[in-house]
């Protein structure tokens, strides 16, 4: 395998699969993506005797998984719990329409399996950030991606038995962590109640209607916006906040566009301030629905609209 080409077009191939892994992995979009990067560049480096797409594909997962380590190591970065987003400041959003690259290839397809929506929920991404790095490499490459043991294990630079036993000890972490609704979730993309969800909350923001807004929402709502540390909980201490923020339409006029971020409803906001002849990214809002109304809100900044495939700006029009 010393063509660049022929390496290329096979390593190609396997691309968004090791983003979706890196991104588990970090809990961040653009870690994942330079993770992604040296991944190859490592694979390039030592590419001479691999052959074979299996055996390929699997030895690009354990460069990744180092590559990932290494980072963690550095960044010397672990929340003692994840109580909320907050305290994950480093978390992103993953575009659904970059999940369904891979969903496209069916159950059968195995990059399939790592789009499932119980393993990107932005709940899950958080709880997996709690885990020390080998216990969080263990336990997605056991019970995510359905690795053996042997392969669990060689990543690790341990034995089967030193791997186990981390994923035990991993298992046991999400257990405390996970909340027990997420044994209900749906496979796929957001389904049709989320999505009329969505759109009573898109209206709403756009016409700037505070008690639309409060109608749709749970009374235990609560509201973080990572990086951000601050966390609103609680209707009756955020209602009145909305109702300053949309009923005296103070920021400009607001365009909303329903897409959807790892499994889960999500609106993007354009802002038009006073005096602007454009609509400009704003934010988005990813929703947590439950029982019929908005029961979480987690606001990011508008860095990844690109990769959501949305335009920078908006005409008035």
């Amino acid at each position: 395998m010393t063509d660049e080409g022929g390496f290329a077009e096979l390593s190609e191939r396997h691309r968004r699969e090791l983003h979706v892994h890196c991104y588990r992995m970090l809990g961040s979009f653009d870690e994942a993506e330079d993770a992604v990067q040296e991944t190859y560049l490592r694979a390039w480096r030592g590419r001479d005797g691999f052959g074979g797409d299996l055996l390929f594909r699997a030895w690009l997962y354990r460069i990744a998984t180092n590559v990932c380590l290494d980072t963690l190591r550095r960044g010397a970065r672990r929340p003692a719990v994840a109580r909320s987003f907050a305290d994950v400041p480093w978390l992103q959003p993953y575009p659904d329409g970059l999940l369904d690259e891979l969903a496209a290839g069916g159950a059968d397809d195995p990059d399939a399996v790592v789009v499932e929506r119980e393993t990107i929920e932005l709940a899950f991404l958080a709880a997996l950030q709690v885990l020390p790095p080998r216990q969080r490499a263990a336990f997605l490459a056991r019970d995510v991606l359905g690795r053996p043991a042997e392969e669990t294990a060689a990543p690790l630079g341990t034995t089967v038995a030193a791997a186990n036993s981390a994923l035990q000890r991993a298992r046991a972490t999400m257990r405390r962590h996970l909340p027990a609704r997420r044994a209900e979730w749906s496979a796929g993309e957001p389904g049709a109640e989320e999505k009329a969800l969505l759109e009573r909350f898109i209206d709403a923001h756009e016409r700037c209607d505070a008690a639309a807004a409060v109608a749709i929402s749970a009374r235990d709502l609560r509201i973080t916006m990572p990086p951000m540390p601050m966390v609103f909980e609680g209707l009756d201490a955020i209602a009145p906040l909305l109702e300053r923020a949309l009923g005296e339409n103070r920021d400009g006029d607001w365009r909303l566009l329903p897409t959807s971020a790892n499994r889960m409803p999500t609106a993007a906001s354009y802002l038009r301030r006073p005096g602007d002849s454009r609509f400009r990214a704003f934010k988005f809002d990813v929703l947590r629905v439950e029982n019929g109304l908005i029961a979480e809100i987690t606001t990011f900044g508008p860095a990844l609209f690109p990769a959501f495939g949305l335009p920078p700006e908006l005409p008035t029009a």
